[in-house]
């Protein structure tokens, strides 16, 4: 995921001599102008009443004016100078004007991987709604066939507006577009996470052969809304807010937006802030962590009523093998669907692939110094893929020294040996005295290990609100197949000819959809869990990750742990968390009653003597952050009983650290369906390293509910 950046115009003093006198344009940027709620007013017209704002600091509304938000919360999009947005401002009823910048966006096999396929028994999802904020989607996949659905429940107050030659149906019952001029994808990326979340069963599904099987959703009975906000890879903020605005009106159950930047304070974040509504109004946020990791505090979706995803592995392997010309066998990985038919070609490794550039630079395939004449021949070079200039070089393949947590596509065959393997090549070469070869197409196997963190996943610490674990789960991501635009590339920016109704994508934006589907589900299951109920059954019966002690792979990783949809719909006891609960949260992070109208868009009265600190919010994880050691920290919780009427919990502590912890009390007995229990988790035995974990498990014997303890320091983020 690249880092948030603003919008960029230009500067330029335009001078135009019109008789005799000359005018001047002033440079206008995009703005955000955020209103808040809607009034209750019933005569009330924001249209109406966001022009006559404009009118009072702008001569020209109908140039200013980008476009509305009125349907589930108040505010504009506008063009502004810097002294009209001083005085919008400045207005009463504007609660805040930020500039409207550019985000980026973030199977046949990961859903069975979790036990979550055909054979699994489910209620029918044909009620269930699910908003997907993208870049756009590809109507005619058969991912989107709408065979057995009956007509759109009548809940649904949405429209197809998807533009010209755009057709929806009884599967893809809404489309809208607030950039380019239809809700078609051109890209790929929304059509992949439409049909991951929800989309329809589609039997002989593969690329290129690779990974054959049945491609469905996470529900695949359900229906899904396409809200169009990007164009490539740029994803408009404004566009985002109206996406929102018109998504929670329409009637969506549940939003899964793949889009992200750097984190940013909430009451400045688009996504945070139109979350918020949606939260309030029932209907609950999933976004992904973003794809800057393993570096610490890069996880971009901070706020806690967002369900935030980071991304993994499943047990699904690709292994490309190469062929030696004296027989053995080299396997690597990559996902190649090209055959060179078992011709072995000439390969072309140091001095003989370059002579514009000294011997270690051409080894690495460094960019500018390999010939293109390599016709013919299989380009050996000891440089990670990301650094090679695989398009220019002409060879006929590509071999590379690296390890990828993510195998690509590259427009010709290509393979990525581990060090051993690749030393065994060069070895081959260099005592070889014509040295030759072929690559292998791809092979699917089974891995063993899954799932293992990608590498490339945004980690925390939450670097807005200490005290709040984030990423809260991790779910596949790695190499998802799903459907694709018919119009897209399949190497991102690089056309060579080829096109795939499915292809393989990797990414938070992938794993995002996979916990979508299961929110969907259980919204399926029990239509009036609350969003906190259902973020809380997510994250609480998820698997525990085995991971070994490296501090790049912890909690800040995974959160946690795995999605198991299997167990989500029982989870037994839940963490449940208010609207005003985060409200009462963010006043005892002395957020000002500017910011706390911001991010909610009504005014916030904190009340006296409030005491609901950050690590106290009701999360169903625990987290805490000292800046000196503490001899011990006190977490408080409530959980309600949505399992069996009569049933008991006993706590039990997991630590592979140093950690103490006590529960009180350490047993839960309920009576009722509904009741609540509070209980105390005093930590102690802190130690001065930078992070500690431990896991409290709740149990009945047959229930599980787990919760991470994250004990860190302030000099843990980089």
């Amino acid at each position: 995921m690249a880092s948030l950046s603003f919008l960029s115009l230009s500067s330029l003093l335009l001078l135009c001599l019109c008789s005799a006198s000359a005018t001047v344009e002033d440079d206008r940027k995009a703005y955000i102008v955020y209103m808040g709620a809607l009034p209750s007013d019933s005569q009330y017209s924001a249209m109406s009443h966001h022009q006559h704002i404009l009118q009072q600091v702008t001569s020209s509304v109908e140039n200013s004016l980008v476009r509305n938000y009125g349907r589930s919360f108040n505010g504009f999009e506008a063009k502004l100078t810097e002294s009209e947005r001083e005085k919008l401002s400045a207005m009463e009823g504007v609660v805040s004007v930020f500039p409207s910048v550019k985000l980026s966006l973030q199977t046949t096999k990961s859903w069975d991987f979790m036990g979550f396929g055909d054979n699994f028994k489910r209620n029918p999802e044909s009620d269930i709604v699910v908003g997907v904020i993208d870049s756009g989607i590809w109507p005619e996949s058969k991912s989107f066939s709408d065979k057995g659905l009956s007509s759109p429940p009548a809940k649904w107050k949405g429209v197809c507006k998807g533009g010209s030659n755009f057709t929806c149906n009884n599967k893809l019952i809404g489309a809208r577009f607030y950039v380019d001029k239809s809700a078609r994808d051109f890209q790929g990326h929304g059509t992949h996470t439409s049909s991951t979340a929800a989309g329809s069963k589609v039997e002989g599904a593969s690329f290129y052969g690779m990974a054959n099987g049945t491609a469905r959703g996470g529900v695949p009975s359900a229906r899904i809304a396409m809200y169009k906000v990007c164009e490539g890879d740029s994803c408009d903020t404004g566009a985002i807010l109206a996406a929102f605005d018109d998504a929670i009106a329409d009637g969506v159950d549940v939003i899964t937006i793949s889009i992200g930047g750097d984190p940013v304070v909430l009451e400045s974040d688009p996504i945070s802030i139109a979350a918020f509504h949606a939260m309030e109004k029932g209907v609950l946020t999933v976004q992904s962590a973003g794809n800057s990791g393993p570096t610490s505090g890069t996880v971009g979706s901070n706020s806690p009523w967002i369900l935030t995803v980071a991304a993994s592995t499943t047990d699904r392997k690709f292994v490309t093998k190469v062929a030696l010309g004296n027989g053995k066998e080299l396997s690597g990985t990559s996902i190649n669907g090209f055959k060179l038919n078992g011709t072995k070609f000439p390969f072309s490794y140091g001095e003989s692939s370059s002579t514009s550039c000294g011997e270690e630079e051409v080894r690495m395939c460094s960019i500018g110094c390999i010939d293109f004449s390599l016709d013919g021949k299989i380009l050996v070079c000891d440089q990670p893929i990301e650094e090679v200039d695989v398009e220019s070089s002409k060879a006929v393949g590509v071999i590379i020294q690296g390890k990828v947590s993510r195998p690509v596509i590259s427009t010709v065959p290509l393979a990525v040996l581990p060090e051993d393997q690749y030393s065994l090549l060069t070895s081959y070469i260099k005592s070889t005295a014509k040295p030759e070869g072929t690559i292998l197409k791809t092979e699917t196997t089974n891995g063993v290990d899954a799932p293992v963190m990608a590498s490339f996943s945004s980690r925390g610490p939450n670097t807005v609100l200490g005290d709040i674990l984030k990423p809260d789960i991790t779910a596949p991501g790695v190499n998802i197949l799903a459907a694709y635009s018919a119009e897209a590339t399949l190497v991102p920016g690089i056309d060579d000819g080829r096109r795939s109704s499915y292809s393989f994508l990797s990414g938070t934006s992938m794993s995002c959809p996979h916990v979508t589907g299961v929110a969907a589900y259980l919204k399926s299951v029990h239509p009036k869990w609350s969003t906190s109920t259902i973020k809380s059954a997510i994250m609480t019966t998820a698997w525990p990750m085995n991971v070994s002690s490296s501090e790049e792979v912890n909690e800040f990783a995974y959160g946690s742990g795995h999605l198991n949809p299997t167990k989500a719909a029982d989870p037994g006891l839940v963490y449940e968390i208010t609207g005003d609960d985060y409200l009462k949260m963010l006043c005892s992070a002395n957020y000002t009653a500017s910011e706390l109208k911001a991010i909610a868009g009504r005014a916030v009265s904190c009340p006296k003597g409030s005491n609901l600190k950050i690590k106290d919010l009701n999360y169903p994880s625990m987290s805490a952050k000292f800046s000196s050691r503490p001899s011990e920290i006190t977490f408080l919780r409530t959980v309600t009983n949505v399992g069996p009427a009569s049933s008991t919990y006993k706590a039990e502590v997991v630590s592979s650290s140093d950690l103490k912890v006590e529960i009180k009390p350490n047993t839960l007995s309920f009576k009722s369906v509904g009741e609540k229990k509070s209980f105390t988790v005093k930590v102690s035995g802190i130690s001065s390293v930078d992070f500690q974990s431990a896991t409290l498990v709740w149990s009945d014997g047959s229930r599980t509910v787990r919760s991470p303890i994250v004990i860190y320091s302030y000099g843990l983020v980089l």
